[in-house]
């Protein structure tokens, strides 16, 4: 099979925990145009359908991914449209993360750099092998990570992410937990197990409820106090509307498990 002919993005599903995998392992997983289409949508598909408890996302080779195809990029110099729509593509697919109503985990191995570190950062969660590392790295080559900062600023708090931005410089994976960008940093071996523990406890409670929450939890997150707790509020009233929640709290209650009614 050419290159031409291998899938950007590889699918596949299994006890309702879909895993897409970068499939460009040889080049780092560059998020060309090509690629972010791919993403984009393989994550919509996933939107569509309530068998999907959780997504995973993971990448080929020897690192999760390098961010934006360099060699791409300056073939396009001068051309403002495409360098707009390249970076209006792939802002849309990272906030598609952030609508899935499904949570999406990052299985970071090896370098997560620019706009991989980026992807890293719109995950819910994040999962990272002791051996991975993160940057921010174009202000090496005279291109300010800007649209990375958008996702990474939003994890690490504005002077870890200055830090990574105007040094270029790698950080570890332990730095990267310390900092909040990860949730767990593990052996290599232990990463799917890891997230297993993460997507089995996630396939247990009421999908219905995570869907709502997740919702929920982006539209407040950068608002004002004030309009951040009517957000939540008004979100609140509506889950304990739901059958889930009553069915859960009548389980608690009789000390019983509860028996989830759907979507």
């Amino acid at each position: 099979m050419t290159d031409d002919d291998r899938p950007l993005v590889v699918r596949e599903l299994n006890d309702a925990v879909l895993t897409l995998t970068l499939n460009r392992g040889e080049r780092f997983n560059p998020l060309s145009f090509a690629m972010i289409a791919a993403l984009d949508a393989a994550l919509g598909a996933a939107a569509r359908d309530p068998s999907i408890r959780a997504v995973v996302l993971a990448a080929s080779g020897r690192g999760f991914s390098a961010g934006h195809d360099l060699k791409e990029m300056r073939a396009h110099a001068g051309d403002d449209v495409w360098q707009r729509s390249l970076f209006d593509a792939c802002g849309r697919m990272m906030m598609r993360i952030t609508e899935l109503p499904q949570p999406v985990i990052a299985r970071v191995h090896g370098i997560a750099t620019a706009a991989g570190c980026q992807l890293v950062s719109m995950c819910d969660l994040a999962v990272a092998a002791d051996t991975a590392t993160f940057a921010l790295p174009g202000v090496n080559i005279g291109v300010f990570c800007t649209t990375p900062a958008v996702g990474v600023a939003r994890n690490i708090g504005r002077k870890h992410a200055m830090e990574l931005l105007l040094t270029g410089a790698p950080v570890d994976a332990q730095t990267a937990l310390a900092w909040g960008l990860v949730n767990r940093v593990v052996p290599a071996e232990s990463l799917d197990g890891t997230i297993k523990a993460f997507t089995d406890v996630i396939g247990a409670r009421s999908a219905a409820t995570i869907r709502l929450g997740k919702q929920a939890f982006y539209a407040q997150i950068e608002r004002p106090l004030a309009a951040a707790y009517s957000v939540a509020s008004e979100v609140m009233t509506c889950n304990m509307q739901l059958d889930d929640a009553a069915e859960g709290i009548d389980a608690f209650l009789a000390k019983r498990s509860p028996a989830w009614h759907g979507r």
